[in-house]
């Protein structure tokens, strides 16, 4: 749906990048919790990849904003 807005309406499409960096057994936990907060669905979170720290992951959320 955001794809389909006229080029002519002044509208741009803003990303925006919500990251989760903390232990492997805390992100999910923080992905679940902000879903039971009806923030996002679980599939829309990136799977969590290691960060080169011991224990560390990274899971991202990608979202788009609507701006005049």
């Amino acid at each position: 749906m955001l794809d389909k807005i006229p080029s002519n309406t002044g509208t741009v499409r803003q990303q925006i990048k919500y990251i989760l960096i903390g232990s492997a057994s805390a992100v999910p936990v923080i992905i679940y919790t902000l879903y039971s907060l009806g923030y996002g669905s679980l599939n829309e979170w990136s799977t969590p990849q290691p960060t080169g720290n011991c224990g560390e992951v990274i899971s991202m959320l990608i979202r788009y904003l609507l701006l005049d």
